[in-house]
């Protein structure tokens, strides 16, 4: 009489199986790679996949933060940006304020304006809008990533106006593409427990999708650490996975390592390396349909951005200049990087550094 035992050995070898025969992994597959110790069978793996996918190549983009407002009626449990009307600190920059701003941090390479901020319902619609005009009329050669999925259910709320009606006066305006955020993670459990009073799961991918469908591309993120399970992570990839399935206008998946609320926090109050480097690896396995996988130094460093590149990831963001909201909370890291160094992290990891636009339009490979 013989006993089959269901072993990890064997587990990972089916993983194993489906990854090169390029099949979909499940649920299952990737609660397995979560609760192994194997990070470097998982890292291979992802690696095979991302090289796949993109050989060498590692793309980065000269881009500038900006931010219009911290004001913000959402009151999110991880969140230290955000402040109240007539809290100290709180601003609300006109455009002229943030083309002020813009300028004098602008020089010709920069061709991203990444833009977020807060849910601010003291200023109409209009503002919003008058506000990517202006920047779009100062610099027309510079592509606006501009508000999450979040912003624009907020949009939606303040004017009245349907979500795709609020995206169609944004794009006429100016905007090129939608950031990832306001995701955090797409679970309702987790997001009455951390307080995310704003955009829905079904709401942040209705917006995603009302953007794919008029011809927006866009970027998505995965705010991973706190209290969420990995069925909720897995789950969270799954929903985009689905949409990516019908629309294809995701472009870039982002894990973002959650910060502690203050810059003295202690490690173990941080994501360990090992989670980080697993999350972006399984990112990669179960997001097939994603073409990139971003490794965001801002949260995780540059160092182990690095080491990513071999775990699946073949984006490390760009030079950002003064990022606030993971700084506003407790990171660490640098607030942006020169494009010599960026150039420089590529290398060192044995990659091809890939200058890009907004759209993965190749500038220059170093």
């Amino acid at each position: 009489m013989s006993i089959i035992l269901n072993s990890p050995d064997k587990q990972m070898n089916t993983i194993k199986e489906k990854v090169f025969a390029g099949e979909r992994l499940s649920m299952e597959d990737g609660l397995f790679l979560y609760e192994s110790q194997d990070l470097l069978t998982i890292g291979q793996l992802a690696n095979e996949v991302n090289m796949r996918k993109n050989e060498k190549k590692v793309y980065f983009i000269e881009n500038m933060t900006l931010y219009f407002t911290n004001v913000c009626e959402a009151s999110c449990a991880f969140c230290n940006f955000k402040r109240n009307p007539g809290d100290e600190g709180a601003y609300t920059n006109t455009p002229d304020e943030v083309i002020a701003f813009a300028e004098q941090h602008y020089h010709p390479g920069v061709r991203e304006f990444h833009i977020t901020g807060g849910h601010n319902p003291t200023v109409p619609f209009e503002y919003y809008v008058d506000s990517i005009r202006a920047l779009k009329k100062r610099f027309p050669e510079v592509t606006i990533k501009s508000y999450t999925a979040a912003e624009i259910e907020f949009f939606s709320r303040l004017s009245g106006l349907s979500i795709k009606e609020v995206l169609l006066r944004l794009k006429e305006a100016g905007l090129g593409s939608l950031t990832g955020g306001g995701a955090e993670i797409l679970s309702e459990r987790y997001r009455k427990k951390m307080s995310v009073n704003k955009a829905t799961t079904e709401q942040w991918l209705e917006v995603h999708r009302t953007a794919h469908e008029i011809g927006i591309r866009t970027h998505a993120t995965m705010l991973y650490g706190s209290i969420e399970t990995y069925e909720e992570r897995l789950q969270h990839m799954i929903y985009l996975r689905e949409l990516q399935d019908d629309t294809n206008g995701f472009m870039v998946f982002i894990p973002l390592a959650v910060q502690p609320k203050s810059k003295n926090a202690g490690i173990k109050r941080r994501n360990s390396a090992f989670e980080d480097l697993k999350t972006i690896a399984i990112s990669r396995l179960m997001l097939d349909n994603f073409q990139h996988i971003k490794a965001y130094f801002i949260n995780i460093g540059t160092q182990l951005t690095q080491v990513a590149l071999t775990f699946g990831a073949s984006d490390i963001h760009g030079t950002m200049v003064k990022e606030r909201i993971s700084h506003a909370a407790g990171a660490l890291t640098q607030e942006g990087l020169t494009r010599d160094e960026l150039v420089w992290l590529v290398k060192g990891a044995d990659r091809i550094p890939v200058e890009r636009d907004t759209f993965y339009n190749e500038i220059k490979v170093y």
